[in-house]
């Protein structure tokens, strides 16, 4: 009768080691599996992200260059204060010397200018540093042109960087501009 309860508590010990066996290997391959989903999804969440910060420089973006070159004759005084909140440092300035320098004539002159964006692509991306290319459509009116519409078709670069949570316009440079306005 022992040696029959000495084979039952080698069987019963053989049996915890196989136990134990499949617990550890079930947690190597549990542990193995959780270290590969991690590292499969990473470059995902990684795409993810840059993916929204792309399409908030773009917004951005087209904001910009809506604002900048979208104006009546009734909004023109408050034009460079409109377009400050999308421009950063000495191209803010530049901007802003450019529109005192015009408010005058295009109110005399009743223009209106409206500009569509028609595209908008970021060229280049990191953590502080964009830079789009803005699509545009642009029509221009004024009652001495018998309000026939002037229109171009412009491209510009627009050179960003972060400040805070918000993208800011530190430089544009015009890429195509491409004058369809009717020679009468």
């Amino acid at each position: 009768m022992a040696a029959a309860e000495g084979g039952g508590s080698w069987r019963n010990r053989r049996a915890g080691q196989r136990t134990a066996i499949a617990v550890v290997v079930a947690a190597v391959l549990f542990v193995g599996s959780a270290a590969f989903a991690g590292a499969a999804v990473q470059p995902y969440l990684a795409d993810r992200a840059t993916v929204a910060v792309k399409l908030e420089v773009a917004r951005t973006a087209a904001n910009a260059i809506t604002v900048l070159w979208t104006y009546t004759p009734e909004n023109m005084d408050t034009l460079a204060d409109r377009a400050a909140t999308y421009l950063s440092g000495d191209f803010g300035a530049q901007y802003r010397k450019f529109v005192d320098a015009i408010v005058g004539p295009n109110k005399q002159a009743k223009i209106t200018n409206s500009t569509e964006v028609t595209g908008v692509a970021v060229e280049s991306l990191d953590a502080s540093n964009a830079i789009a290319i803005v699509y545009t459509n642009t029509t221009s009116t004024s009652p001495l042109t018998k309000n026939i519409p002037a229109l171009k078709y412009l491209s510009y670069r627009l050179f960003m960087k972060r400040s805070a949570v918000r993208w800011l316009v530190t430089r544009m440079t015009t890429i195509t501009s491409l004058d369809l306005t009717p020679q009468l």
